[in-house]
């Protein structure tokens, strides 16, 4: 009976004890904004040596690091080591944008009836949700959790009439890191009019190390999509779906980026300065994820598949780093040093025929769950 007992209590102990493997989530602070508020941070950590920091300055993420094939760790997250840099410097870098990510023609758009205008930020359109988006805002850290996925949420409210955009939007992001070394960023919204909403994340990722010599165009990109959608001078979509077969846009193969984003033989390639376009995966939004695009750095041995439930994925290649300031490897960002995946509702959707819906209606949530699996290429270095 006393042996019966003592198993009893061992099985308990095992059961109550955390798990070896378990990821963690650790709470600190990346400085303060000029009106003194706290900027939050949080560290997602696994054991496997990846680590994610996020702050809650734009809910961006600060820092990702990731061992390449040898072990060896490096952050391949473009980003600052300092809130100064992230407010003298406002590139959007590792940031949540929106509330509509990506280019609004003119900035405008009519919703039953009312035209709205949103600031114009890019010429002569509004990208990235106007002049003071999602990026540029302090969100509230709601939720950190530690577990087999450590994770962290956060909060903004954004009011009625806030950039032009009708309707009080409540928005969440939850990062999360498990110890398969995928990172799932997650937002929802919730609006009490309606609204048009389109979320995404735009980390700068050079799988390198931010900031290595040979920059990013050295990855091996391939995109499933068939169509892509042209653009104007002005980087806005004509409304045509243009099959991706025969021309620079076609990474249904793993195709090394620089091969191609210079050829200025393709005026699509002269008005994004490089690729600045969206890829059609889809239609609408779905209800599970679909892969979006695979990245593989032939160098450290690091690549990433990016999946999501979105119709459309924004690849840019870093064509307007103007290398006029640096990161925190104490190296200048130049043009091509790094890449953006955007997995997004098509840019300016609520003003093109036969584009993705781009609305949403009070009761309704706005959901787009992107997810990075992460490699170091350790297994296939072993082969």
């Amino acid at each position: 009976m006393k042996t019966m007992i003592a198993l009893g209590v061992i099985a308990a102990m095992a059961i109550a004890a955390p798990a070896a493997d378990a990821a963690t989530a650790k709470r600190g602070s990346f400085g303060k904004l000029p009106d003194g508020r706290t900027v939050e941070s949080v560290l997602l950590t696994n054991n496997r040596g990846v680590s994610a920091n996020i702050i809650a300055y734009g809910a961006s993420i600060q820092s990702l690091v990731l061992p390449d094939r040898a072990g060896k760790k490096a952050d391949i997250a473009l980003g600052h080591d300092s809130m100064e840099g992230y407010l003298k410097f406002p590139n959007f870098i590792g940031a949540t944008v929106g509330r509509f990510a990506n280019r609004i023609d003119g900035g405008r758009f009519t919703l039953n009836g009312h035209q709205y205008q949103t600031p114009l930020n890019d010429s002569t359109n509004s990208l990235h949700g106007g002049s003071m988006g999602f990026d540029k805002v302090l969100w509230e850290v709601v939720s950190v959790k530690n577990g087999p996925t450590a994770s962290v949420t956060l909060r903004y409210v954004s009011p009625d009439g806030d950039q032009g955009y009708p309707g009080t939007l409540t928005v969440d992001a939850t990062y999360s890191l498990d110890e398969a070394n995928n990172l799932t960023i997650e937002y929802t919204a919730t609006t009490d009019k309606e609204t048009i909403v389109n979320i995404s994340n735009h980390a700068y990722w050079n799988l390198s190390g931010e900031g290595a010599a040979n920059g990013a165009m050295g990855h091996v990109v391939t995109i499933p999509a068939k169509t892509y959608t042209p653009v104007n001078e002005t980087l806005i979509p004509t409304g045509e779906f243009r099959p991706v077969a025969g021309t620079v846009f076609d990474f249904t193969r793993p195709r090394v980026i620089n091969d191609r984003v210079r050829d200025a033989r393709d005026k699509q390639i002269v008005y994004g300065r490089g690729y600045d376009h969206n890829w059609v995966i889809g239609s609408k939004v779905t209800a599970t994820q679909h892969l979006m695009a695979r990245v593989q750095d032939p160098a450290s041995g690091r690549s990433y598949e990016l999946w999501s439930n979105q119709p459309g994925l924004q690849f840019y290649s870093g064509n307007f780093l103007n290398g006029t300031f640096s990161g925190k490897a104490k190296k200048i960002y130049r043009g091509g040093d790094a890449i953006v995946m955007e997995p997004q509702i098509f840019p300016d959707a609520i003003n093109q025929k036969g584009f993705p819906e781009a609305r949403l209606q009070p009761g309704q949530t706005y959901r787009n769950v992107m997810t990075y699996k992460f490699s170091s290429g350790a297994t296939a270095a072993k082969r």
